[in-house]
Order: structure tokens, then C-alpha cells, then sequence
């Protein structure tokens, strides 16, 4: 039950971080990849803003011995850049670039009951599930 509290409270302060910053606003993160229109820069800032963060507090919390609401540290090991990964990458950010959204403030929006909002959260889960269908194909 901690975890999962933990975890709802996490969400709700990454997408009040979200919306705080504009980074919901589809409109903020075209305008950032519009390099030769009118270019938005505070995607970048609020992007840096958040490895500057991560950078001085990730090794502070690793000298814990574990994490306050799970019995272990959950750090991925595997480092393989593979067909997978280039392919979803290469498809997140084409998606991203034509929707202007990614899938944390893509959720955060549903709140708004947006129509476009729900089609575009709809269609991320359909990929979901047919990556997992399809996914041994790739190799």
C-alpha cells in the first residue's frame, strides 16, 4: 500500500510539474521543435532544469541502502542499443513531433476530457499491445 500511495503521489506531482510548466500545452513543445518558425525555448529549459536536478540528487539517493517505499533498487543494466530500441525511438519521436505529446502529459491531460487527448491516449495503448503482440518479430 505504500508503494502504490508513493506512486500516485509521484504522478500527481510530475503532472502538476507539467502543467505548471506548459509542458501539457501541445502547442509549447511544437513550438520547440520549430526551429525555423517561431522556436520556444523552455521545453530545453525545462528539460535541463530536470537533468541538473537528477545529476546532483540520483547519487545521493543511491548511497541509501534501499528505496524508503520498496524493498530494492530497480536500475535497468542492460546498456544493448538494438534494432527495438532504435525503432521505438525512431517511432516516439516522429509521434511526438506530429502530436506535439508524449505519453506522461498525454495522461495527465485525459483530466480535461479532451476528445483528441483520449484518441491520442487510445491509439498509445493500441501500439502497447501490438508491440507485445508483434515485438518477437523485430529480432
Amino acid at each position: 500500500m505504500k508503494s502504490i500511495l508513493a506512486a500516485a503521489v509521484s504522478g500527481f506531482i510530475f503532472a502538476l510539474g507539467l502543467g505548471i510548466s506548459g509542458m501539457m500545452n501541445p502547442e509549447k513543445v511544437i513550438g520547440f521543435l520549430d526551429i525555423t518558425g517561431v522556436w520556444d525555448p523552455s521545453l530545453a529549459l525545462v528539460m535541463g532544469g530536470a537533468v541538473a536536478i537528477n545529476l546532483v540528487l540520483f547519487p545521493l539517493i543511491l548511497k541509501r541502502a534501499k528505496p524508503v517505499c520498496e524493498a530494492k533498487y530497480e536500475i535497468p543494466t542492460n546498456k544493448t542499443i538494438d534494432r527495438k530500441l532504435v525503432i521505438g525511438s525512431v517511432i516516439f519521436g516522429i509521434g511526438w513531433g506530429i502530436a506535439g505529446i508524449c505519453p506522461g502529459p498525454a495522461i495527465a491531460n485525459l483530466a480535461i476530457l479532451n476528445l483528441e487527448i483520449g484518441l491520442f491516449v487510445a491509439s498509445m495503448f493500441v501500439g502497447m499491445i501490438l508491440f507485445a503482440r508483434f515485438s518477437h518479430k523485430l529480432n
